[in-house]
Order: structure tokens, then C-alpha cells, then sequence
């Protein structure tokens, strides 16, 4: 075996709190085996992760490293692979899956084992952790793994889902829960919007953690080179929402797993003199409980998301509004485990051994 792996800041660490009711307190340690029965495949289950490279995870705050401690807890065999890892040959869809161990230390946090080509249909399930951008590359991903849950492999999320839910577009199917939103690449169309709402949002449809979102207010001087920049002149698409307040107060952080919410979101609160709340660009990350709207949101989107194959979703809301739906690999467990003592994770790893 080869030993590699760093940390970036602090440890993982975890808090107890009052939500002790609800059921998935106590973070378990790495060392503890809590092996549940009924799963499928039984006990032991074979766990394949589709990740960016192991050495760059930010193992305090990583949500693929949090599941992945979880289900090391419970007693199941993990594995990780790369996007280039994944390939179709003699019929089948396999991956050059290397065995994963951890090894509960802060730097060298884990030891992988020497690659093996195994059919994905072998695992119990392969759950597609590979971070945006939203690429071709993902999708001839998803085309693989599709053609792998063909042949008997359980993918999470399903692959077919992940192309389709466009994490900005993907809005339009709960439109009853949105902002008043634009999708086009005509400047007119933008200018008629602004002149409708005089302050609004806008944004790329392939964009992630904040990137080129603008604020733009009726009479900006910069709304030409905006428009221009944004839609390439004219060619390429993007979205327009009104400008929403409530941001002040965060862009919450909405995580569904199995159709059920998280009763905490993260609400990313913008640094001043910023409209972004994305903890990519400076933000602040506070865990709340769920509001009566975010309940009423969640519950809603959650059978879709079922029926579509979408195991972990997060939902971005801003004050009452959805603005976003995530679902190549959403984040945030770490810090809502962090805060308030409800073990996301093991929320996960229930739905997963269901």
C-alpha cells in the first residue's frame, strides 16, 4: 500500500447538541464499528467514490471525506476512483477502483491500495463525488455510469438526473418557490427585466461557488459590458433574478437526502460589501434550524427528487426563495454536523443501507 493524503486547516471535530432527538447525534469515531444489518448486500458493503484527487481534500470541511468516515464507522469497504478511472471495455463499465483506508491521522489521513479494474456492477454502490464544473467530460461520465446502472450498478446520484438538473434551470420545475427569473441571451430581454425589477441578479447557467454572478442595478454604467460579457455577446445563455434582500441574513444551504430534509441549513451570510453569500467567495457559514418555507420547499421537491433517482440534493434559498438546486456534489455537511451536533452523514449512510 501506498500512504499519501494532507490536511488543510483544522481537524474534523464535533458538538453536541439539543437535536439529540432526532436521531443522528454523536458523530461517531473513525475506530468504532456500527455495522447495520439489512442493507444491501447485507452488513458489509462495498462503497465506490467517483472523486477530484484524494491529496487536495480539505478533510475538515470535505462532505465526500464525512461520508466516507461514516461509512468506515458502520464497517463498509470503500474504494475511490477518478473521473479518468472509468471506462467501457469487453461490454461492460469498470473503473480502476483503488481499496481506501483511513487512517484517522490529521496529515497522512489515508492509504490507498494499488489500482484494479473492477466491473461497477461488483460494488454496492457508486456514489459520483466529482466536483463542477458541470463539463462535457461529466457528461460522457454520466453517459458510462448510466450505461453501468444498465448493467446492474446502483449509481448515486443517478446519472441521468445529474445531466438533467441544470443546478440554475433546474429551478423551473418548482417555479412556485422562485424569485421572478429570466433565462435568454437576448440583451433586450436582460434590459426589459432590469427596467421591471431595477435590481437584479446575473448569472452563468454552468457557473459554481459564486463565479461571474453580478449585481446589477437599473442606470449601471457597467450594464454593457455586463451583457456582453456574460452572454458572449449574444451567445451565450444566462439567468436574471430579481435581487432578493433577504441575503443580508444567508444563502441557506437546503440539503435533502432520500427526499427528507436535513432539519438545519447552512446559511452562508456575504462578507461586507458582497452580494455573494457562497463560502467560496468569503462567506460565513451559520447552521439554523429549518424554516417553516424551507420545510415547505424541501417537502415538496422531495418526492421528485425520489422518483428521479436523486438521493442527496441541496437546495439554495434565499430569504423565501429557491434560487438553485444542487446536485453534482453538494456540500456542507461538516459544518452543520459542526454546529449543532446532527450527524448528517449518518443521515446519508441510513438512506444509503436502506
Amino acid at each position: 500500500m501506498r500512504e499519501n493524503g494532507r490536511l488543510a486547516g483544522r481537524p474534523f471535530s464535533s458538538e453536541k447538541s439539543s437535536s439529540e432527538s432526532i436521531g443522528y447525534n454523536n458523530f461517531p469515531a473513525p475506530t468504532r464499528r456500527d455495522v447495520r444489518t439489512g442493507g444491501r448486500g447485507g452488513p458489509n458493503l462495498k462503497i465506490a467514490f467517483i472523486v477530484d484527487p484524494l491529496e487536495d481534500f480539505k478533510i475538515y470541511k470535505d462532505t465526500t471525506y464525512a461520508i466516507m468516515r461514516e461509512a468506515a464507522a458502520r464497517g463498509h469497504a470503500l474504494y475511490t476512483l477518478q473521473q479518468d478511472d472509468l471506462l467501457w471495455r469487453r461490454n461492460k463499465v469498470a473503473g480502476l477502483a483503488c481499496g481506501l483506508h483511513l487512517t484517522g491521522n490529521s496529515d497522512a489521513w489515508f492509504r490507498s491500495e494499488a489500482p484494479a479494474e473492477t466491473e461497477l456492477q461488483e460494488f454496492d454502490a457508486v456514489l459520483m463525488r466529482k466536483d463542477p464544473p458541470f463539463d462535457m467530460e461529466y457528461v460522457y461520465s454520466t453517459y458510462l455510469l448510466e450505461l453501468a446502472e444498465q448493467q446492474g450498478a446502483r449509481v448515486i446520484n443517478r446519472p441521468r438526473a445529474i445531466r438533467d438538473y441544470n443546478e440554475k434551470m433546474a429551478i423551473a420545475r418548482f417555479a412556485e418557490f422562485t424569485a421572478p427569473s429570466l433565462v435568454t441571451r437576448k440583451e433586450s430581454l436582460i434590459r426589459g427585466f432590469i427596467a421591471e425589477h431595477r435590481d437584479i441578479i446575473l448569472k452563468p447557467l454552468d457557473g459554481m461557488g459564486g463565479v461571474s454572478v453580478f449585481r446589477v442595478h437599473e442606470g449601471d454604467h457597467n450594464l454593457n459590458v455586463i451583457i456582453e460579457t456574460l452572454t458572449h455577446y449574444g451567445r451565450r445563455t444566462v439567468m436574471a433574478q430579481r435581487f432578493i434582500p433577504e441575503i443580508r441574513d444567508g444563502d441557506k444551504r437546503v440539503l435533502v437526502i432520500g427526499g427528507e430534509a436535513v432539519p438545519y441549513s447552512l446559511a452562508r451570510i456575504p462578507k461586507k460589501g458582497e452580494t455573494r453569500g457562497n463560502l467560496a467567495a468569503g462567506g460565513t457559514g451559520v447552521a439554523r434550524e429549518l424554516s417553516a418555507r424551507d420545510r415547505e420547499i424541501a417537502q415538496a421537491m422531495g418526492p421528485a427528487f425520489v422518483e428521479d433517482g436523486l438521493m442527496l440534493v441541496g437546495l439554495d434559498v434565499i430569504g423565501d426563495y429557491l434560487t438553485e438546486v444542487n446536485v453534482t456534489s453538494p456540500t456542507c455537511f461538516q459544518e452543520i454536523t459542526e454546529q449543532t451536533g446532527f450527524n448528517v452523514a449518518g443521515m446519508m449512510l441510513d438512506k444509503l443501507e436502506a
